[in-house]
């Protein structure tokens, strides 16, 4: 049973209470809830950031890397001060300045289908900010598995995108909402996508996507709006544009 909201916490989300498609039952239900974020990186950072200032209870994030220079540009979450720490300490850092009543929980470890169900334990919602398949693919099956939601986004060079899944589930017709191998239903052959640090990658874009993402989640655990549920939402950043593509579960 989750403690109910302090005066402090009341005055820190009064923008959030006055809003009726979540109010104080579901700021309360952000206080409840517990996150937990594939990658302290490029779209990590500003869903961590984003979530905490939301107040979402607890905040896990696995990411087993240190702080770079090179990725000052675009992971808003860590400074020059922190270059050469964990990330995932940077980034608790980063969240007890931001808002002393959110719990973090840093894992130093990349989610793998073999430690997968012990790190969603207790975890009511997946984010994947990774930036490799094999994590992604991961994160998709470990989701749907623990029968949880998982909002996934990507990012390369000026486009971006995001989706929800949750294939566990049925949609307004009866028929299975779609999982991640029914949008992508295998990786591509290696080199064939390369890395941000070979083609580049303009540092903003990750805050439109991962801000997106925290939006994504927001609605998740409130009830407010309807999720990308069975819809891929695309973001040109050169020509300022937004496409949504419906996608459905493969037969067979």
């Amino acid at each position: 049973m989750t403690d109910p909201l302090s005066p402090e916490e009341i005055d820190r989300y009064r923008r959030h209470i006055v809003l009726a498609e979540i109010g104080g039952a579901g700021q309360q239900k952000l206080k409840a809830a517990n996150v937990l974020i594939v990658g302290a990186g490029g779209l990590g950072a500003p869903v961590i950031q984003y979530l905490a200032a939301a107040g979402i209870g607890h905040i896990g994030v696995l990411d087993d890397d240190t702080v770079s220079l090179s990725n000052l540009q675009r992971q808003v979450i860590h400074d020059t001060a922190g270059l050469g720490t964990a990330k995932i300490e940077s980034a608790e850092a980063a969240v007890a300045r931001l808002n002393p009543h959110v719990r973090f929980s840093g894992m130093p470890e990349r989610l793998t289908a073999e430690n997968a169900p012990r790190l969603l334990a207790g975890y009511d919602l997946l984010i994947d900010g990774s930036d490799n398949f094999d994590t992604r693919y991961a994160s998709a099956d470990a989701a749907e598995a623990a029968r949880i939601p998982l909002v996934t986004g990507a990012v390369g060079r000026f486009d971006g995108s995001l989706t929800v899944l949750k294939p566990y589930e049925a949609g307004p017709d009866g028929t299975l909402n779609p999982g991640y191998r029914d949008l992508f239903p295998s990786a591509p052959p290696p080199g064939v996508v390369p890395a941000c640090a070979e083609a580049g990658i303009v540092g903003a874009l990750t805050g439109v996507i991962g801000t997106l993402m925290a939006m994504e989640v927001i609605k998740l655990v409130t009830g407010a709006g309807e999720p990308l549920v069975g819809r891929l939402l695309l973001y040109d950043g050169l020509a300022a544009r937004f496409e949504t593509l419906k996608y459905r579960r493969r037969k067979g």
